[in-house]
């Protein structure tokens, strides 16, 4: 009878851990796409500086805040006012191409702008400084 106590604790236990892990996953996405929106927030005002600033290390230290700043309006502008913005696909993932392991969630939206209908943004939020900030943003 002991025996088969200890054991059905484990499974207990196992399976709690492996919903907590889930959960665990759900709400670090969650909070990553909370990021990334409030991230787009200010780039679509054209709040390069303050982006800048709400960015990862990583970020950081790849572009300063002179040339986002350029890159972004360069890039943004041509393609007029932001309309609309969908949330498509988010993968919360440890590692990525070219960057340290960590914790980071890749997501796609589909995005309309005034001059440019069905762009996809992928933004890419990272666990860093004990919050999730933005290490990537491509447009296309």
């Amino acid at each position: 009878m002991f025996k088969f106590t200890k054991f059905l604790v484990s499974l207990i236990f196992i399976l709690s851990a492996h919903n907590l892990m889930a959960e665990t996953k759900e709400a670090k996405e969650a909070l990553a796409v909370k990021a990334a929106t409030e991230w787009l927030k200010l780039v679509d005002a054209k709040n390069y500086r303050q982006s800048w600033e709400e960015t990862s290390t990583i970020f950081k230290a790849k572009v300063n805040a002179k040339d986002w700043a350029k890159t972004a309006s360069e890039v943004r502008s041509p393609l007029g006012a932001f309309n609309s913005r969908k949330m498509k696909v988010k993968n919360y993932m440890t590692s990525l191409p070219g960057v340290p392991d960590g914790e980071y969630v890749v997501i796609q939206f589909e995005t309309q702008f005034q001059n440019r209908k069905n762009m996809i943004e992928t933004v890419t939020p990272m666990f860093d400084d004990l919050k999730w900030r933005v290490s990537g943003y491509y447009l296309k």
